[in-house]
C-alpha cells in the first residue's frame, strides 16, 4: 500500500514537469514555424544599436498597416532597443522622407516674384560698387599709380575740338558786343536824321543843309540796319555750330571718358585678381572680373568710335558752315564801309536774309498758325 502511494506521488510530480517540457517544446516549434515578418525583425549592430536602413524598413512596414484615417504625412515610427518597454510606440508628427501636407490656396512661385525694394537696392549696390571703383581709378591717376588707357590720336583731335571751341566762343562773344554796339550807333543815327529832318522844315535859312545831313543819317541807320542783320546771322550761325553741334559732340567725348575710366577700373581690378593665388574661393571672382571687364570693354570700344564718327562730321560741318559765315561777314563789313549799298543788299540776298522792318509788329498767333 505505501509502494502504491509512493508510486502515484512520483507520478504526480513528474507529470508538471513532462508539462513543462512539452509547453517548451510546443513554443520553439511555434516560433521555428511562424513565418518571418519584416516588420518583428530588428537587427541590432555589434554596438547593441539599431541598424537605419532596417529601422526605415521596419517604419514604412508598420505605417502600411496603419488605419487609412491616419495620413502618412503625419505619422512617426519610433523603434527603441530591446531593453526598452516602449517597443513599436506610434509618434504623431511629420515623417522624415515624406511631403508635407498641401494647403488648399493659390500657388505662387517663388523664383518669378520680384520685390521693388529688393530690385532699387541691388541698383544701388552695383552703382555704389561702380562708383567707388571709378573713384579710386581717378584717384589713382591723379596721384600717378595707376595706369591708364590713351587713344593718341583721339586724344589730340578731342584737345583741338577744345581749343577751338574756346577761340570760337571768343569770336562769338565780340561779335555779340559789335552788334549791341553797331545797334546803339543805328538808333543814334535814326534819330540824329530825325532832328535834321524836323530843323530843315524850321529853318528857313538853313533849309538845304539840314535836309542833307537829314538823308544822309537816314542811309547810315537803313545799311547799319543791314549790316546788323548780316552781323546777327553771322552770331546765329556761330552759336549754333557752337552752343549745340560742337556741345553735343563733346557730350559723347564725356560719355567716352567716363566708359574709359570704368574700363579701366574694371581692368586693374582684373590684374589684380589675375596676380593673387588661384583657389575654390578666387576663381568664381575672377570669373565674374573677366565678365565684367569685357562688357565695360565692348561698352569702352562702343563709345570710342562714336566720338571718331563724331569728330569727322563735325569737322566737315564746321568748315562748310564758316566757310559761307566768314564770307558773309567779309562781304557786308567791306559793302558797309564803302559805302555801296547796292553790294551790301546784294550780300543779304546771296545768304536768303530777310530784314525785319523797323517798327513792324510782331505777328500774332493766328498768323505763326
Amino acid at each position: 500500500m505505501s509502494e502504491h502511494s509512493n508510486e502515484s506521488t512520483t507520478l504526480d510530480e513528474s507529470h508538471p514537469a513532462a508539462e513543462e517540457v512539452q509547453s517548451d517544446s510546443e513554443e520553439g516549434a511555434m516560433a521555428q514555424e511562424s513565418p518571418k515578418n519584416s516588420a518583428a525583425e530588428i537587427p541590432v549592430t555589434s554596438n547593441g544599436q539599431l541598424e537605419d536602413s532596417h529601422e526605415h524598413s521596419f517604419n514604412r512596414d508598420l505605417k502600411r498597416s496603419l488605419p487609412v484615417g491616419l495620413g502618412l504625412s503625419e505619422t512617426k515610427i519610433t523603434s527603441h532597443g530591446f531593453d526598452s518597454t516602449k517597443e513599436g510606440v506610434v509618434e504623431a508628427g511629420p515623417f522624415p522622407g515624406g511631403r508635407a501636407q498641401q494647403k488648399s490656396g493659390p500657388v505662387v512661385l517663388a523664383d518669378e516674384v520680384k520685390n521693388p525694394a529688393m530690385e532699387k537696392l541691388e541698383l544701388v549696390r552695383k552703382w555704389s560698387l561702380n562708383t567707388y571703383k571709378c573713384t579710386r581709378q581717378i584717384i589713382s591717376e591723379k596721384l600717378g599709380r595707376g595706369s591708364r588707357t590713351v587713344d593718341l590720336e583721339l586724344e589730340a583731335q578731342i584737345d583741338i575740338l577744345r581749343d577751338n571751341k574756346k577761340k570760337y566762343e571768343n569770336i562769338l562773344r565780340l561779335a555779340q558786343t559789335l552788334s549791341t554796339q553797331l545797334f546803339q550807333m543805328v538808333h543814334t543815327q535814326r534819330q540824329l536824321g530825325d532832328a535834321f529832318a524836323d530843323l530843315s522844315l524850321k529853318s528857313l535859312e538853313l533849309h538845304e543843309e539840314f535836309g542833307y545831313n537829314a538823308d544822309t543819317q537816314k542811309l547810315l541807320a537803313k545799311n547799319g540796319e543791314t549790316l546788323l542783320g548780316a552781323i546777327n546771322f553771322f552770331i546765329a550761325s556761330v552759336n549754333t555750330l557752337v552752343n549745340k553741334t560742337i556741345e553735343d559732340t563733346l557730350l559723347t567725348v564725356k560719355q567716352y571718358e567716363s566708359a574709359r575710366i570704368e574700363y579701366d577700373a574694371y581692368r586693374t581690378d582684373l590684374e589684380e585678381l589675375n596676380l593673387g593665388p588661384r583657389d575654390a574661393n578666387t576663381l568664381p571672382k575672377i570669373e565674374q572680373s573677366q565678365q565684367l571687364f569685357q562688357v565695360h570693354k565692348e561698352k569702352y570700344d562702343k563709345m570710342r568710335n562714336d566720338v571718331s564718327i563724331k569728330l569727322k562730321f563735325l569737322e566737315e560741318n564746321k568748315v562748310k558752315v564758316l566757310h559761307n559765315q566768314l564770307v558773309l561777314f567779309h562781304n557786308a563789313i567791306a559793302a558797309y564801309f564803302a559805302g555801296n549799298q547796292k553790294q551790301l543788299e546784294q550780300t543779304l540776298k546771296q545768304f536768303h536774309i530777310k530784314l525785319k522792318t523797323p517798327g513792324a509788329d510782331a505777328p500774332s498767333w493766328l498768323e505763326e498758325q
